[in-house]
């Protein structure tokens, strides 16, 4: 069960990774990502984004790659939210998949 704290604390890293992926995702990883989640932990530490992406063939290579500049995109964040965290939480990425269980779940059901 999460606080108000921690819900308000979710939605703000949540539009701020939006944002830092929305500038990136042309130049760097050449495809659309979207921050479907964020969940913190109790204590705000630790902040899970989980990422949709899309226009590519392999989305593992973007979550790796976004893995590898985790301490870079964590710093923006920080340039962008010092005024409202003392600290930054420490960043991880999942993929996102239930659009595509979606979608393949609605392709078996066609046949």
């Amino acid at each position: 069960m999460n606080t108000t704290r921690q819900q308000k604390i979710e939605s703000m890293l949540q539009r701020e990774l939006a944002n830092i992926f929305l500038e990136d995702s042309r130049n760097i990883y050449k495809c659309m990502i979207t921050v479907t989640k964020v969940t913190v932990t109790s204590d705000l530490s630790i902040a899970r984004a989980y990422l949709s992406i899309y226009n590519t063939a392999d989305k593992e290579v973007i979550i790796n790659l976004i893995k590898e500049n985790t301490k870079d995109i964590r710093y923006r964040l920080g340039q962008r939210v010092r005024n409202q965290l003392r600290v930054v939480p420490t960043l991880e990425f999942f993929l996102d998949d239930t659009l595509d269980y979606l979608e393949r779940i609605d392709e078996l059901l066609k046949k």
